[in-house]
Parts: structure tokens; sequence; C-alpha cells
């Protein structure tokens, strides 16, 4: 007798999910997770250095990254996995950290949110020019309608312009959507949580001088700075850089990178959300008619076809 029956079994009348909507609801988790992240961020760098958040949070999570590995006996990647697993430390282990942390010194996290609305659309653009997968004409146009609302609603919240720390933003989404696309297409055969892990571990002996380096000068800071700073330290360490990777790459891998990478249109507003409870930021009605327009745009999206 068998002695896994799945649910589709047990209960013959309950639908079983189709791979598009369990990449989408797996993507939604990770997204949730990730949406905490610049608030959080805005709170850690308010006493501690942004170098030391954006890197040693890496540092923390491949202590992490570590266990997980030795407690899962997981065997060495191979050998073609290394370059995309150097792309993946790159964009999502360091440029991204380390740029918004930069940037998060003057910027509000809401102002900074709203302009991670476009990782999305950028994240398409690599799975496509990578050859990974060929979005129809009409999943462009909700790609490019949803990218459009968060633009639009970036240059109204922001007064109808960008700072010179926006650039530091868009630097940051370029590298995290190559990170994305690498990260989503490896997760197929090696697991999301296998492919971060692995990302963090090939990162870590190259971060940590760089971290004891750059922290140095700042030492008494550190050591001075609060809980609330702390807190908000360990959570950017735990999950945005360690366990929402779990979710969100398994999620891109199951349901397709372009699809999937869309219920990120929604993470600005999650994060607008965040960040009036956790630093007090204003959260407006106009905030949610933007996400209610985005929300829609991701269902139509999703109805597109995407050639994996």
């Amino acid at each position: 007798m068998q002695e896994h029956i799945s649910a589709a079994h047990c209960h013959p009348g309950a639908p079983s999910l189709s791979p598009e909507t369990r990449g989408m609801l797996l993507g939604l988790a990770g997204v949730a997770l990730f949406s905490l992240t610049l608030p959080f961020t805005r709170l850690a760098v308010a006493e501690l250095p942004p170098a030391f958040v954006a890197l040693g949070r890496a540092l923390v999570a491949a202590v992490l990254a570590g266990a997980f590995l030795w407690w899962k006996r997981a065997p060495l990647p191979p050998r073609g996995a290394v370059l995309p697993l150097a792309l993946v430390a790159l964009g999502c282990v360091i440029g991204f950290p380390w740029l918004t942390s930069i940037a998060l010194r003057t910027l509000p996290a809401s102002h900074a949110a709203v302009l991670v609305g476009i990782l999305p659309l950028a994240t398409a653009l690599c799975a496509a020019v990578r050859g990974h997968e060929k979005p129809s004409l009409g999943f462009w146009l909700m790609a490019l309608l949803g990218s459009g609302l968060v633009v639009g609603f970036a240059l109204r919240h922001n007064g109808g312009g960008f700072e010179p720390a926006d650039l530091l933003m868009l630097g940051a989404v370029v590298l995290a959507a190559i990170g994305y696309a690498e990260g989503g297409r490896l997760s197929r055969s090696m697991g999301g949580e296998q492919v971060i892990s692995w990302a963090l571990l090939l990162a870590a002996p190259a971060l940590a001088p760089l971290v004891l380096w750059l922290s140095w000068p700042d030492r008494g800071a550190i050591a001075a700075a609060g809980l609330p700073a702390w807190a908000a330290f360990a959570y950017v360490s735990m999950f945005s850089m360690f366990i929402g990777f779990f979710f969100w790459y398994r999620g891109l891998a199951t349901g397709g990178i372009a699809r999937v990478g869309q219920v990120q249109l929604v993470q600005p507003f999650l994060t607008l959300a965040g960040a009036a409870v956790i630093v007090g930021e204003p959260l407006t009605l106009v905030n949610g008619v933007f996400a209610g327009a985005v929300i829609a745009v991701v269902a139509a999206g999703r109805a597109m076809q995407v050639r994996r």
C-alpha cells in the first residue's frame, strides 16, 4: 500500500493547484517577508552604519546557511552553477542590500518602496535576455502597465521628481533583478533553499574582511546602538536575507520567473503599510487605490502566456 496519498485522492472533489498558482502563492509569501525589509533597514541605519547593516546581515545569514546545509547534508553545487550563484551573490547578497542601505540614510522607506516597484519588469527582462522564458506581448503590456502605475505613484508621492539617492535604488533594482532571474532558474535543479545558502557562503569570505574594515571606524556607534536598531538588524538578517528566499526562489522555479515575479508589484504597498507601523510614515487612501489597481494588473497578467 502506498504510504503517501495525495490530497486530491483523499478529497476527490477538491481542485488541485496548478504550478503557476502554487508559484504565485509561494512568491507572495516571500514578498510579504521582503516587504518589511526597507522599513526595518530604515530603522537599523538610524543608529548602525549602512555598510554594517547591508553586509553584516549577509554574514549572519551565511552562518544560518552553513548550519542549514550541514543539517541537510547538501552536496556541493555542480561546476556549472558557480557563475549563476556568483550572480545571485552579487545581486541579492551584496548589491541590493548595500545600495539600499546607503540610500535609506536619506530616503524614507515609503519613497524607496515605490522605486522597487519596477523590479518585476526588470526581472522579466533579465529572464528573457538570458533565454530562460519568452513572455507573450500581452504579458509585456501588463508588466509595463503595472510598472507604469508604480512609477506614476512614485512621482506623485515624491512631488513629481526623483532624488539623487533614487539612482542608488535603481542600481539596486538592476542588481536584484539579475540575482532573482539567475536564482529562480537555478532553483529548478538545486532548490531555492540551497541556492540562497550557497550564494551566501560563496560571498562570505570576501564579505568578512570588508565588513570589519568598513565598520571598524564606527565601532563605537555599533556598540551604542539601541534595541530597536538591533531588532531591525536581526529581521533583515534572518528573514530578508535568508528565509524569505526559501519561498521566493521556490515560487519562481515553480510558477515561472516572469509570471511569479509580477507578484512583487504589490510589495511597495505592503512596504508602505509596514513603514506606517514600524517607523510611523503616513499611509493615505490614495495608496490603497494605487495598490488595488496594481493587484488588478497582476491578476490580468497571470492570464497572459509565458513560454518556459
